[in-house]
């Protein structure tokens, strides 16, 4: 039987030592390294015989070897029993710098002859520091140099948590007014408007995400329209930031305004002044020969043709005036539901479609009404039976509906002004509305036109929408 001999205590502590994971070392007065555990290898490369010997000061990175000079040197004369805790780079073996949190008790081990210091590796903290410091610099900078106003309230909206300067130009406060009395802003808000303002902001705060428009800025007399957009930061299932933008929407508004103001002026007059027309036209028809008659046919079928202009003019205007915000939408129910309209609209029309059960797209709403557009205008316009066939499909990042019908071929003076390719002109400018609806819808819901010729006669329209994912 072998008998293994009982270990010394000098052995027992240096084996619990080599099991730590935080580097253990003795240093003197002169920062001399006097002892390492095994931990010194992982961290550092070294061996611990290789390290014992060094001298710490000479192995910190320049930046740090002051910091880490005076913190020792506070550290060995303080009276009193302390403990330092301080952090800086370390040189590797290697000849690279790892981070070290290390920990110091200020009092002498008169056994050990020297201070002993526990270091643990913080070098993935560093770079998640330096990382987000980086990543807040680049935001600020982007937050300085937005126009949009950028904000963030605690849930209760009593604190503000982060606002950036452009809260001055576009509100008319300044911010640290809002800072000191986040209600404040309300002020900034037109009196007519704050109710509503209110109730959006307690929606918010239950949660709900939130666009809305309200005038501020009292020093403009409130003339200043701004779009809100608001959203609630939930976590744990409690609502506990509410962060959003303003965007300043003045110029929109003010082309809208003027848009209803010509539509409408535009809309009085033309009726007015065709009916009159239209009018003494009837009059002559019935009165005179039959070669005035003929002559007052004309006129009466240009008055008629130029109010369903006129007509088409303000479902555009109203179009682009109300426009809403893209939305997910089945291309295919809608294609489906569009079809049944025109063929009750256009009996004598054979419409054929080739679809999946769905193909979601991002659109506008007023798709339905642009699909429709082309479907009308090839029926009206072909010369002989309509004939319309409709495939829905998915293609890449898109879904393409794509239209091809037996009528003439649309000229390139309606289609060259859509894209740009021709400018517009009095000469040179289309005749109808319809494509342009067709357009701005497409366009508005970040999609694209495409038309082509097919054979001797005909029309192939493909309308390209981004794919929902």
């Amino acid at each position: 039987m072998v008998v293994t001999p009982p270990m010394e205590d000098s052995e027992r502590l240096s084996t619990l030592l080599d099991l730590t994971q935080d580097k253990i070392v003795l240093i003197d007065e002169s920062g001399s390294y006097k002892y390492a555990n095994a931990a010194v290898e992982r961290l550092l490369g070294y061996t611990p015989e290789e390290f014992v010997g060094l001298n710490a000061f000479e192995h910190i990175h320049p930046e740090d070897t002051e910091t880490v000079l005076e913190a020792f040197r506070r550290l060995i004369v303080a009276e009193k029993d302390r403990t330092d805790t301080i952090e800086y780079r370390h040189r590797a073996k290697d000849g690279s710098w790892v981070w070290l949190e290390s920990r110091m008790l200020n009092r002498k081990d008169t056994t050990l002859d020297g201070y002993v210091v526990s270091s643990r590796d913080i070098s993935d903290r560093k770079e998640a520091e330096a990382a987000h410091r980086e990543t807040k610099r680049r935001l600020q900078e982007l937050a300085a140099n937005a126009k949009d106003v950028l904000w963030m309230f605690t849930a209760d909206w009593e604190e503000v948590l982060f606002v950036n300067d452009a809260y001055e130009d576009v509100y008319g406060q300044s911010v640290d007014h809002v800072e000191a009395d986040p209600s404040g802003f309300l002020e900034a808000i037109h009196p007519d408007d704050r109710e509503a303002a209110a109730e959006v902001m307690a929606r918010v705060s239950a949660g709900e995400a939130i666009e809305t428009e309200y005038r501020v800025h009292p020093g403009r007399n409130y003339q200043r329209w701004v779009w809100v957009q608001a959203q609630p930061i939930i976590e744990d299932g409690e609502v506990t930031r509410i962060v959003g933008f303003s965007r300043d929407i003045t110029d929109r508004r003010r082309r809208e305004q003027q848009l209803r103001v010509m539509d409408n002026l535009l809309r009085h007059n033309l009726r007015n002044d065709l009916s009159v027309i239209m009018g003494h036209a009837e009059l002559a028809r019935e009165e005179g020969g039959p070669s005035v008659a003929k002559n007052m046919d004309t006129i009466l079928e240009t008055g008629t043709d130029l109010l369903t202009t006129a007509e088409k003019e303000r479902e555009i205007v109203d179009t682009l005036i109300d426009i809403e915000s893209p939305q997910r939408l089945d291309m295919c129910q809608i294609v489906r539901e569009t079809v049944e309209m025109a063929r009750s609209t256009f009996p004598d029309a054979h419409i054929d479609v080739e679809a999946p059960e769905s193909a979601t797209a991002v659109a506008l709403p007023e798709i339905e009404r642009a699909l429709y557009e082309l479907l009308e205008n090839a029926a009206k316009h072909a010369d002989s039976a309509p004939e319309i066939s409709i495939r829905v499909r998915t293609a890449g990042e898109n879904v393409e509906i794509v239209f091809v019908d037996n009528g003439p071929q649309i000229p390139d003076y309606e289609v060259e002004p859509l894209f740009g390719t021709a400018e517009l002109s009095d000469l040179f400018h289309g005749t109808g509305l319809g494509l342009w609806v067709v357009y701005w819808i497409v366009d508005f819901s970040d999609g694209s036109l495409q038309f082509e010729p097919v054979g001797d006669g005909g029309n192939r329209v493909t309308v390209r929408l981004p794919r929902a994912d």
